[in-house]
């Protein structure tokens, strides 16, 4: 399993404080212990808080953020399957990022639920926090 131990890990993030939890590259399992279920996200964060529920090979309990990359093997089951999955689930946060045209979709859900397009800049909460800002424009650039 890779990880990170901080959400500020490439150029294009700018978050502080750093240190609020784990970023975890994929591969990693998820299991949602209720229901069974399992998924491989690309990415995910797990709060210094809930840091118990991730394993020696896998995590084992609800993330608080998932991020799926589209591809165009995987776009369709990202946007429907996964997506009501993760809110089935209670993961308090889903993005989904699209390289071919440059937006994250960003979808919170619990008492409020909401959905948000964002290209330029894309603020990163944890829970209510507002903790960074990523730049899409230099994420999403060409010479990467």
């Amino acid at each position: 399993m890779r990880f990170f131990c901080c959400a500020c890990t490439a150029p294009c993030v700018r978050c502080s404080p750093r240190g609020r939890g784990v970023l975890l590259v994929a591969p990693v399992g998820v299991e949602f212990p209720d229901t069974r279920e399992g998924v491989q996200p690309d990415l995910l964060f797990v709060s210094g808080e809930r840091l118990g529920i991730i394993g020696d090979a896998s995590l084992r309990g609800v993330p608080d953020l998932v991020v799926e990359i589209l591809s165009p093997s995987t776009a369709g089951r990202d946007r429907t399957i996964k997506l009501e999955l993760y809110e089935r689930q209670g993961v308090p946060e889903y993005w989904i990022v699209d390289p071919d045209e440059g937006v994250v979709d960003v979808w919170r859900f619990g008492e409020e639920p909401s959905h948000e397009r964002f290209s330029g800049t894309l603020p990163v909460r944890l829970g209510a926090e507002d903790v960074g800002v990523i730049d899409l424009e230099a994420m999403f650039a060409a010479d990467l």
